[in-house]
């Protein structure tokens, strides 16, 4: 099995491909140690101590590691762990019976309202089919959180999420064509 490697706009973020369907729908983002038990890959790559952050796309893996660690020391670690993952087909999350899931309330969601249902349906088209496909590519996703008077709100996640040209992105990107096909789009912000 191989896997490949792909630099992201974060350097501190690399994208993995196994070559396989990582997310057969949906993606994940483990933003912490504790997040991360739920899935046994996950937590084999935080346990390396250096990576604070795992993604979960369609068909790869963002792993971002901290400031001052280097890809040289941590990238065969990296490796080593997914190839026994996938190798052995082992099981993405770990099992366990409803009484055990909890969904934690989304505190960076905001309600829409109803009178903006058609901008709201024009603005999550454009950035399912235009911007999430175009993030993906660069080892990320980006969540539609909300919109409300002109702003679009949006949550960064996987190679995105502390990207240092995030910013460029939202502005010069994702506001850009929001804006063209949505005038009642005045502002995007990351939350």
């Amino acid at each position: 099995m191989l896997i490949e490697t792909e630099a992201t706009p974060n350097p501190a973020t690399v994208k993995f491909l196994p070559g396989r369907i990582v997310m057969g729908s949906g993606t994940r983002d483990f933003a912490s140690p504790e997040e991360a038990e739920a899935s046994p890959l996950a937590d084999a790559l935080f346990g390396l101590g250096d990576v604070t952050g795992v993604f979960f796309g369609s068909d790869f893996i963002s792993v971002t590691i901290a400031p001052g660690a280097q890809w040289s020391d941590v990238k065969p670690d990296i490796l080593a762990i997914l190839l026994d993952h996938f190798s052995a087909d082992m099981p993405l999350f770990a099992p366990g019976s409803a009484a055990g899931i909890s969904v934690p309330a989304d505190e960076d969601s905001f309600s829409d309202d109803p009178e903006d249902a058609e901008i709201v349906e024009q603005i999550r088209d454009l950035i399912d089919t235009r911007v999430r496909p175009a993030v993906a590519n660069d080892g990320g996703d980006i969540i539609y959180r909300g919109f409300d008077k002109g702003t679009v709100y949006l949550k960064m996640q996987g190679a995105c999420s502390g990207c240092p040209s995030s910013t460029a992105t939202l502005k010069n990107g994702i506001e850009q064509l929001l804006k063209h096909y949505v005038p009642e789009v005045t502002e995007v912000r990351a939350v």
